[in-house]
């Protein structure tokens, strides 16, 4: 599935996480990654040293890909570098264009402490950007599974939650896992569109399509579930509460007027997940 991953890598502990996952993805796939720093020309960077005038940034950036190269020549793993400048969410993007890259996976917050309110979005800003997947990981104490065992696709009939479920099953296929089927019914909107009964009922209908849609894709491990509440909340604990490795979603889990609501429920998950978030922006 995946030939070319492009790993953003800046030496913070979610980085360091997202790159030893994506090294295993690419030692699986057999696949190239591509560790790209990027130095952010919106902070001050140049400096004199004696007669030169030298990049503080871009000297940092030169190490920590070195030092990234070296742990996936310790799996294996074949890896280019790359030290660009730039404004990080949008030369993320443009280099995984540019590249034509099947994946983008990075930590969930590029920096640690105070810098986190400024850049702690980057992350969120490249999945709603880019055209290719984005898998993200926080840094946590157990490192993620791999190769995941049981995935969890939130659905509900949305074409951006299709293209998600044809992701979702690909992956669960490609390694053998139980694919999860989870629809939400918000609490905030319960009872004040349609009765309760029928957007029950309904949600019951989207998961029998993407029970069926999943199996047409080759996956017989299919569980599906109804829960009640806050989207993003039920879709993380449903996640932690059944054990899944992985959950993958669309990045906007509604159509219509209410998106403008709800378009901000993937960037949510994706800041309280238990696991990866592999996240597409792709309409079916």
């Amino acid at each position: 599935m995946f030939d070319r991953i492009l790993v953003p890598v800046d030496g913070s502990d979610p980085a360091t996480a997202a790159l030893e996952h994506a090294l295993e993805i690419a030692a699986d796939h057999d696949a190239t990654v591509t560790l790209l720093y990027v130095a952010d020309t919106n902070e001050p960077s140049q400096t004199r040293v004696g007669t030169d005038v030298v990049d503080v940034l871009e000297r940092e950036g030169d190490e920590i890909v070195s030092n990234a190269r070296e742990r996936a020549a310790a799996r294996d793993v074949p890896a280019t570098t790359d030290v660009v400048q730039g404004a990080p969410h949008d030369a993320i993007v443009d280099y995984a264009e540019r590249k034509d890259v099947d994946l983008v996976a990075m930590g969930t917050h590029g920096r640690d402490g105070l810098e986190r309110q400024v850049v702690g979005s980057v992350a969120e800003r490249v999945l709603n950007a880019a055209s290719m997947p984005v898998l993200t990981v926080r840094a946590t104490d157990d490192p993620p599974t791999y190769p995941y065992e049981s995935i969890l696709v939130p659905v509900d009939g949305s074409d951006h939650a299709t293209a998600a479920l044809g992701l979702g099953a690909a992956v669960a296929e490609r390694g053998g896992a139980e694919l999860s089927l989870l629809s939400v019914l918000d609490d905030q909107l319960l009872g004040s569109l349609t009765g309760d009964d029928e957007r029950e009922s309904r949600a019951q209908d989207v998961l029998e399509d993407a029970e069926s849609t999943a199996n047409d894709e080759g996956v017989d491990d299919v569980a599906t579930a109804v829960e009640s509440g806050s989207v993003p909340r039920e879709i993380t604990a449903y996640a932690e509460d059944s054990g899944n490795d992985l959950i993958v979603m669309g990045t906007h889990g509604r159509t219509g007027l209410d998106e403008r609501f709800l378009g901000s429920i993937s960037e949510r998950v994706v800041r309280t997940a238990p696991v990866p978030v592999l996240t597409t922006n792709r309409s079916s």
